[in-house]
């Protein structure tokens, strides 16, 4: 049975039971270390590596020794700012070397790290940084249209526990400390030891709530996570340019912690910039494309993609948002080899294959269950169904969460012997590959990040005129999915257009790429006998539109 425990920061961690816990310490899929430990031993071991920056504004080229030492320094100005273990640091930074260096640094003093997306905007930070109670936040002054100061001059009064701000990338304003001054004081000698079932990452991610999900990992789960995604991937022979956020799961794992497994140097790029992309792969020699399927397709459609760019795209992994049968085809008959996967934050590497699987496995499943993790699928009643035959998915295994800081939204998808259920829906073939067909979470997932259709929902009924809204995900070439609006007007009051629509959710502060791109209206719309409405029928329709398209 599952036990839960009382973290330092009032959370309830959902451990799982205590047999898959000795399994999975006695088979080495989780080891006795904090992820600072692990982190630390990684970069020293890789210290002669590159690490680069790529970026118009605030590039970097370095080594990753030096970015440790930085890391180090980090971890000792936490500690003079009165940072202990278990403290709680959130940062919101681009994909720029300082979010390295506190991410790494954060980790080996034993805090608790709290990244957040760099476009989220002040209503998410809010949230954000009110729900974990943060001591620190580590933020940019601004980056490209974002003013994360003033932003934040907004809003502070209302965090009484958020002691410290640093400021990278500017001048530190009255009450704000800047990032050079937290580098004055003596680094951090060694990681400090925590419990590994202490919380380590607190990751937020848009689902069917309204506010972001506080999604808690534990130095144990994020370090198996970590290990097994770099395992998956190990085929790939070229370092990765990461074009992901680091301030999102994807971007985290796959830039500043799976190329310290891999031996590999890093490359970041803080603005997904397709002729800088492509400039720095041959530069740099580095493979680029993988993650959500925009980051492929964007790169196959640019005019200046040519020969030079797909030998280096051999082995490219999809997963992240749904990859289109078309797109696999598309890079299939170019010689990319295609490998896709499925996970979520709350377990982030469930399935997935290798390149060395047969091509049917490989581009129209989402993979096999990875090592340590177990699968079932099961009908409205709990109850499994048989293979070939829709369930929804349940996993467990090594790096599954131990619970959301809102301890309402846990009971609904941890049970007590460790499944958590997904939401989505999937078929299980004879030979154990997994093809999600459909998902019962109401997100939409747009070049891999997830937007809550309930939360867009909420600000849109605050627009005059509006009677009832139902935000749904609508099939997008480029990015998988995007959000429809479709809108129910009170009688005798005219729809919004896109512009008014897109005008309300900026004065509203919610980020810019949760906003619709397209807006439907209805007289009514289809209903179940209770009167909810059935958004299931609105994304069929969606997607038959577009097919006839």
């Amino acid at each position: 049975m599952s036990t839960v425990t009382r973290s330092e920061q009032g959370w309830l961690l959902h451990h799982p039971p205590a047999a898959l816990e000795r399994r999975w310490l006695g088979s080495g899929l989780w080891l006795d270390t904090t992820l600072g430990a692990f982190v630390d031993e990684r970069l020293r071991a890789n210290a002669a590596l590159e690490l680069r920056i790529w970026s118009k504004t605030h590039p970097y080229r370095g080594t990753i020794g030096e970015v440790r030492e930085l890391a180090r320094r980090v971890a000792g100005g936490l500690r003079a700012c009165g940072v202990e273990p278990d403290d709680v640091v959130a940062f919101q930074l681009p994909n720029w070397v300082e979010a390295a260096a506190v991410f790494w640094g954060t980790s080996m003093l034993g805090a608790v790290l709290v990244p957040i997306v760099h476009f989220y905007g002040p209503k998410e930070v809010r949230y954000i940084l009110r729900h974990t109670r943060a001591k620190v936040l580590v933020t940019a002054a601004r980056f490209r249209q974002s003013d994360y100061l003033a932003a934040l001059r907004s809003f502070r009064e209302e965090l009484p526990d958020l002691e410290t701000v640093v400021v990278v990338g500017g001048e530190a304003p009255p009450g704000t400390t800047s990032f050079a001054h937290l580098l004055d004081a003596e680094p951090l000698a060694a990681p400090t030891r925590v419990p590994p079932r202490t919380p380590a990452v607190v990751g937020f991610t848009s689902g069917t709530t309204s506010d972001p999900k506080g999604v808690i990992h534990t130095h144990h789960t994020i370090v198996a996570e970590t290990r097994q995604l770099a395992d998956m991937q190990s085929e790939r022979a070229l370092p990765q340019l990461v074009g992901a956020p680091v301030g999102h799961a994807i971007g985290m794992l796959s830039g500043l912690l799976v190329p310290l497994c891999q031996n590999k140097p890093i490359h970041l790029i803080d603005v997904w910039d397709v002729p800088t992309i492509l400039d720095a792969m041959v530069e740099a020699d580095v493979s680029c494309g993988s993650g959500a399927t925009y980051f492929l397709t964007s790169l196959l459609d640019a005019p200046g993609f040519g020969p030079e760019h797909l030998r280096r795209m051999s082995m490219i992994g999809l997963g992240g948002a749904p990859v289109p049968a078309a797109v696999a085809d598309r890079a299939d008959a170019l010689g990319i080899s295609i490998v896709r996967s499925y996970g979520s934050t709350e377990h982030p590497s469930t399935t997935g294959a290798k390149h060395e699987e047969p091509a049917v496995k490989r581009k129209y499943t989402d993979g096999r269950a990875l090592p340590g993790v177990e699968l079932r699928l099961v009908d409205e009643e709990g109850r499994e169904v048989p293979r070939g035959q829709p369930g929804e998915i349940q996993s467990r295994g090594p790096d599954r969460f131990v619970g959301y800081t809102d301890p309402s939204l846990t009971a609904g998808v941890l049970d007590e012997e460790g499944w958590y259920a997904t939401g989505d829906v999937g078929i299980l073939d004879a030979d154990g590959y997994l093809t999600i067909t459909d998902r019962k979470k109401d997100i939409i997932i747009r070049g891999g990040e997830n937007i809550s259709a309930a939360e867009v929902e909420e600000l849109l009924m605050r627009m005059p005129g509006v009677a009832e809204v139902a935000v749904v995900a609508a099939p997008d070439a480029r990015l998988g999915e995007h959000a429809c609006a479709c809108l129910r007007m009170q009688p005798g009051q005219p729809a919004p257009d896109l512009a008014a629509v897109q005008r309300h959710l900026a004065a509203a502060g919610i980020a810019k790429q949760k906003w619709p791109e397209e807006i439907l209206a209805f007289d009514d719309f289809p209903r179940t006998p209770s009167g909810k409405i059935k958004k299931f029928v609105l994304r069929a329709e969606l997607r038959e539109r577009a097919t006839r398209s």
